[in-house]
């Protein structure tokens, strides 16, 4: 249950960010890069927090990381928009969003992990 309910947080984010995007008539998939480069950055925070405090997560991982996360970030909608990228021939911006995609959600991530660390040396145990 709370992974549905996270699910449908998640989803709910990401629709908003969408309309936000479109409302800019931005030709890129801009929304698709930015909910996943964030959602990596997130989920770096919370991976740290748990591995620190694995008794603590109870609920709160799966709710969190599988429902909310899970439902924020969309592997889908990425690949769905290089392939027609690459289709209409923008080779170039195809390109250029697979890396900004694969590099900056990679770097999110290690930057996610990293702040969570240095958050949980800066707290009190």
């Amino acid at each position: 249950m709370v992974v549905a309910l996270g699910g449908a947080i998640g989803t709910l984010a990401r629709w908003a960010v969408e309309i936000g995007i479109d409302a800019m008539a931005v030709p890129l998939a801009w929304a698709t890069l930015i909910v996943n480069i964030a959602g990596c950055l997130l989920m770096g925070v919370l991976v740290s927090y748990v591995l620190a405090h694995p008794a603590r997560h109870g609920l709160w991982r799966p709710f969190l990381g599988v429902g909310v996360l899970g439902g924020f970030t969309t592997f889908s909608a990425f690949a769905v928009d290089l392939v027609v990228l690459a289709r209409e021939g923008h080779y170039a911006i195809s390109l250029g969003y697979l890396v900004a995609s694969v590099g900056g959600s990679l770097l999110a991530a290690w930057a996610g992990i990293t702040a969570g660390q240095a958050l949980r040396r800066g707290s009190a145990p």
